[in-house]
């Protein structure tokens, strides 16, 4: 058995922990969330550094993609240089590879996403790759990366106009706390309803699920959802608000969809050491693993 751990800034609330069999493999896999405190974060990194196969950071990126260019992250680089030993991903290989396919994947299955289509991308930084497919598809973009992590009402239509600014912006936001760009701890449980006109445009709504539920408002009639770690109590919570599809980029284990980082974590424990992130979808496909395609309404 090989052994997986997601230390998360993160709620405790939804924390998980299951053996999941994978293309002959078991694996054992958990997620700890440490309530968004940092130093409880690297204790508990550099406890387990040497003593599992692979380790994966939640609730924030070592980097921040925007077009071409990285922009480290003092948090995550801060928590990424506690580690030594054991590999550590922090799923943006997942998210600029398996996530970015998803979107021909659904299409030739359900039809969408269509050409025309608008999409409420609430984090392009996050996942660059999966807004460039989208964009790529002829979907209209509303990129909220200041609505969700800035909480200014500023959303950009376009990846290139997203760039630009993004040039000036990142070298400054990658040093602030990233508890001021990105919810952490108990604040993911807090669903608070704004920017309720954006959802109401989108036919679709991409991104992380903690930025994408901070603002959730009641009404999602006929939306359709592509994010990740999901737990049984996020899908009644879609169900109730009327979404029709779900979508995530690895299975469902025992209701649950595993974070992007947490996914990635498995595939380089399965392969023993890091790997390259153009590996991972031939990963997924020895695991047995395909993306979660639910229709919930």
């Amino acid at each position: 058995m090989k052994h997986v751990v997601s230390v998360s800034l993160g709620s405790p609330e939804r924390d998980f922990e299951a053996e999941i069999e994978a293309g002959g493999c078991l694996l054992h896999v958990r997620r700890v969330g440490t309530g968004g405190d940092l130093g409880c974060a690297e204790a508990l990194l550099k406890d387990l550094d040497g003593k599992v196969n692979a380790l994966g950071l939640g609730g924030v990126n070592v980097t921040l993609r925007s077009g071409q260019r990285r922009y480290v992250l003092r948090d995550g680089a801060r928590l990424a240089r506690q580690v030594k030993i054991t590999p550590l991903v922090d799923g943006s290989g997942v998210k600029d590879t398996v996530e970015r396919d998803l979107v021909p994947y659904i299409r030739s299955r359900v039809g969408w996403p269509r050409r025309g289509q608008i999409v409420l991308m609430v984090s392009a930084l996050d996942r660059y790759g999966l807004a460039a497919a989208l964009e790529q598809a002829g979907c209209r973009l509303i990129i909220g990366d200041a609505l969700f992590a800035l909480g200014l009402p500023v959303p950009f239509y376009s990846l290139a106009a997203f760039r630009t600014v993004s040039r000036t912006a990142l070298p400054i936001l990658s040093r602030v706390p990233i508890g001021m760009l990105y919810p952490l701890g108990n604040k993911q449980e807090i669903v608070k309803p704004r920017f309720e006109k954006y959802y109401r445009k989108a036919d679709i709504i991409a991104g992380d699920y903690n930025f994408l539920r901070r603002h959730l408002p009641d009404n999602l009639d006929g939306k359709d959802i592509i994010t990740s770690t999901v737990t049984l109590k996020d899908v009644q919570e879609l169900k109730k608000r009327g979404v029709r599809w779900l979508v995530t980029p690895g299975p469902s284990f025992q209701g649950r969809s595993l974070g992007s980082n947490l996914l990635e974590a498995a595939c380089v424990a399965l392969c023993g050491k890091q790997i390259s992130p153009e590996l991972y979808n031939g990963v997924f496909q020895r695991a047995g693993w395909k993306p979660r395609l639910e229709k919930i309404n």
